[in-house]
């Protein structure tokens, strides 16, 4: 069976509000890391206004964690995006588009009834490593 171990990294946030998951788990020649928002490491509230300004922590943040784990964005084969309102597609998508290389990994993209303290914007993901 291969092992599973824990990715951490202090530049991007701790799992949200003390909740019992890991910000990734690395399995074989993958990661998976759990959904981030746009929060700061270190601090408790969501920084950015807007789908954009999110979109870019949210990034930053899953950036910060590949990297940890030996791999990064452009080593992304699936993500899941999650949106407090599907009106904000294009401003996600906009960003989005920026990072993920010319190879973009496969994704969906859902509405959600509501994200954790009203974020916009939640991004998990899965990358070779």
């Amino acid at each position: 069976m291969v092992e599973k171990s824990v990715v951490r990294t202090e530049r991007a946030p701790a799992p949200f509000q003390g909740a019992p998951y890991s910000q990734a788990i690395r399995v074989g020649d993958f990661v998976f890391v759990s959904g981030q928002l746009a929060l700061r490491p270190g601090e408790t509230q969501l920084s950015g206004d807007t789908i954009g300004e999110q979109t870019e922590l949210v990034l930053t943040n899953l950036a910060a964690i590949l990297e940890e784990a030996g791999s990064g964005l452009d080593q992304l084969v699936k993500t899941t995006v999650f949106l407090a309102n599907l009106a904000d597609f294009q401003g996600m998508n906009e960003v989005y588009a920026r990072h993920v290389g010319t190879v973009p990994p496969a994704r969906s993209t859902v509405e959600a009834a509501a994200l954790p303290s009203g974020a916009l914007v939640e991004i998990e993901a899965i990358a070779a490593v």
